[in-house]
């Protein structure tokens, strides 16, 4: 009865290590690569999956993992995986000296974005991938850094991405791997070479400083003397309005005292019609006689002399007088 037991007990035992053995459940996002007897079988998918125990058996992989330190630092460590990770997984390479083209010794550190996209390519065609996708983007930026000025590396990070991309997914396309995208985080040139960077840069500034300043006080001079300029015509400008204005003044105060005189000398010519008298030797009498007041106008006596011909000016005078009553009369 006792032996009966034990024999149950161990078909029992059995039973559950062979179901445990072949029951296999693969979460979302993995994959586990199956060989029968040595050989690669099948590609196990997500879900339950049914294996033949000790016939059956997942093939390992190596893996690289980040793990962060109680001291803030980050530490790598190596592990052999069964279950493939077909999710995007990144790696965060240590800095590493990189020479440029013009001999400057250069920390670069860099970021890889990679996915595994066949699980059996990256399991047969590699022996070590984290090893060899990390020794591939070293080499890699080695190459493209070496090719440019430290100038130059430290503004063209998108090319030197773009670079390391397209080499690095062309080379580890035959792994089953996928490189989404690389990004360089720091790139650290020496301390003397920063602080001679930091003092063209200081120097550059200066001197953009200067010239914005120079220019500035240039446009200033011009617009300064743009406005004296523009004040002189103005002022020109309004000294010829003013003689035109003052001109034509004249012009049409002479034409309304020509054309006063000109009415008073048809009024004079209407008056002494009837009387036979003159109108020009009315009109010459009267500017004689107001010539007469101005010169004997003044506070000194003056002695005027009468020339020969102004008997018949004189003469005139009495026209005047009979043109006046004539006026006075009508």
């Amino acid at each position: 009865m006792n032996s009966m037991i034990i024999v149950l007990a161990i078909v029992a035992i059995l039973a559950i290590t062979i179901v445990s053995k072949g029951l296999r459940i693969v979460q979302q996002s993995q994959t586990v690569i199956i060989e029968r007897l040595g050989k690669y079988y099948r590609t196990l998918n997500s879900g339950i999956n049914i294996i033949i125990p000790f016939i059956d058996r997942p093939r390992s992989i190596r893996w690289r993992y980040n793990i962060s330190g109680a001291n803030g630092e980050t530490y790598v460590r190596f592990t052999e995986i069964t279950r493939i990770d077909l999710r995007e997984t990144v790696y965060d390479f240590s800095r590493q000296s990189v020479i440029t083209r013009d001999n400057v010794v250069t920390e670069i550190n860099a970021i890889l974005y990679f996915q595994i996209v066949d699980p059996i390519s990256a399991v047969y065609e590699i022996s070590n991938l984290p090893d060899a996708i990390e020794k591939l983007t070293q080499t890699s930026l080695r190459n493209v850094i070496g090719e440019m000025d430290l100038d130059q590396t430290l503004t063209s990070r998108d090319t030197i991405n773009n670079k390391l991309r397209a080499i690095l997914d062309e080379a580890t396309n035959k792994w089953g791997v996928k490189v989404n995208r690389v990004e360089l985080q720091d790139i650290n040139p020496p301390r003397d070479i920063r602080d001679a960077m930091e003092k063209q840069m200081r120097a550059e500034r200066d001197k953009r400083a200067q010239i914005l300043q120079a220019e500035g006080q240039k446009e200033a001079l011009i617009r300064e003397s743009e406005g004296r300029m523009q004040e002189s015509i103005n002022h020109a400008e309004g000294e010829r309005q003013a003689q035109v204005l003052h001109a034509k003044a004249q012009a049409e105060a002479k034409i309304l005292v020509a054309q006063a005189e000109a009415k008073a000398i048809e009024e004079i010519a209407i008056a002494v019609k009837d009387t036979g008298a003159s109108p020009t030797q009315y009109l010459v009498a009267m500017r004689y006689l107001q010539s007469l007041e101005a010169m004997t106008d003044g506070k000194d006596n003056k002695t005027v002399f009468m020339p020969y011909e102004a008997t018949g000016i004189l003469s005139s005078l009495g026209g005047i007088k009979e043109i006046s009553n004539v006026i006075k009369g009508n």
